[in-house]
């Protein structure tokens, strides 16, 4: 199929040897076919993880040969995925619950993010009109990044849980970055659901505030009464199965790039990053969101215990409450199949075991 609107960044297609440490395999690669990954907005700070692991040689280290794809809206992503365009997706978890509703089996291997990351912003001159999402009764346009994306379905869910008729939200797509920003300077939205570094963007340009903040944990679980995982790699379940080889280095690669993150600064995390990435905002401000938001990421990729129930009745509200799910096909769904913890498992003891390699080939050095 053909891929409309991508950004496209190759990672060499080198691969390393197999090598097994005391029955640990710690690079490998059996199939060195290339693994396409596309995300929902590569340039996000949600989704930093997937280009930071290319910019560190995570990828090569584990010994798969990726390409990330820059798909702006996560639904559009999944679709892609679900019609073999690419092999696994960077976007939140809701997806696979999504496809298994709709007669799909998908599921997340790597949790990267605790938190949405996400942030409700209104326009400036509507302060007085604006103060809790409530104040949406009556008609309003909010900005997402796609229809069928998280965004999309998380507004959605903000709203019901304060009460707002479904014909009152009128969902507009305006993406993110650029688009969003021109989006609130033209007045096309009143409100809209973005993350850094547009959030800063928009409040350093005072052209809006912040209505509800999904950043935190805490927070998160304010505005839609449960918490909510947010970014994973995931993919259809008979590509994971039938390529587990493959699946596993991308999971170690992310499992180690996390642990990076964990130990270094946001400056750090910054500046190896592409500097097109902060470029519209400035470093200093890409960091300083960087700084309020590191602790949404999830440094041991694994699905939390109770986490994904929280992520179905999150979308309860968003989506039953709005008519686009039946009570019976939400009851219907089997969270156990939308996401496994077993290639994160496997990850900690592959990852340990590279770095004691490197560590002693160092000291024989």
């Amino acid at each position: 199929m053909k891929l409309s609107n991508k950004v496209v960044a190759v990672l060499g297609a080198s691969a390393l040897a197999l090598t097994t440490l005391s029955g640990v395999q710690t690079a490998k690669a059996a199939d060195n076919s290339l693994i396409k990954i596309e995300v929902g907005g590569l340039s996000k700070q949600i989704y930093l993880p997937f280009m930071l692991a290319q910019q560190l040689g995570m990828y090569k280290r584990y010994g798969v040969n990726v390409e990330l794809v820059d798909e702006p809206a996560g639904g559009d992503a999944t679709n892609d995925m679900v019609a073999g365009g690419v092999q696994l997706t960077g976007g939140f978890f809701d997806h696979n619950i999504d496809l298994q509703i709709l007669g799909k089996s998908a599921e997340s291997v790597a949790v990267l993010l605790k938190s949405p990351g996400e942030v409700e912003l209104c326009r400036a001159d509507l302060a007085d009109k604006i103060k809790t999402p409530a104040d949406w009764k009556g008609g309003v346009n909010v900005g997402v990044t796609g229809l069928g994306s998280s965004t999309n379905f998380i507004t959605r869910a903000i709203g019901s849980a304060a009460g707002v008729p479904a014909k009152d939200m009128h969902s507009v797509v305006i993406g993110a970055g650029a688009t969003f920003i021109a989006a609130f300077k033209n007045k096309t939205v009143d409100c809209g659901m973005t993350t850094e570094p547009t959030i800063s963007a928009i409040l350093g340009q005072k052209l809006g505030y912040v209505l509800t903040d999904m950043r935190y944990g805490n927070l998160t679980k304010a505005a839609l009464g449960h918490n909510y995982v947010a970014t994973t790699v995931y993919g259809m379940t008979d590509w994971i199965n039938s390529h587990t080889t493959q699946v596993q280095g991308v999971v170690n690669a992310m499992y180690d790039t996390m642990a990076w993150i964990d130990a270094h600064t946001p400056l750090q995390i910054a500046k190896a990053m592409p500097a097109d990435y902060y470029a519209g905002v400035g470093l200093d401000t890409y960091v300083s969101a960087l700084a309020d938001e590191k602790v949404m990421y999830n440094p041991g990729i694994r699905m939390p215990i109770g986490a994904a129930l929280g992520v179905l009745r999150a979308e309860q509200k968003g989506r039953i409450d709005y008519g686009v799910w039946t009570a019976a096909k939400v009851a219907a769904v089997k969270l156990d199949a939308t996401y496994t913890n077993s290639f994160a498992n496997s990850a900690v003891s592959a990852v340990k075991a590279f770095h004691a390699k490197a560590k002693t080939k160092v000291g024989q050095s």
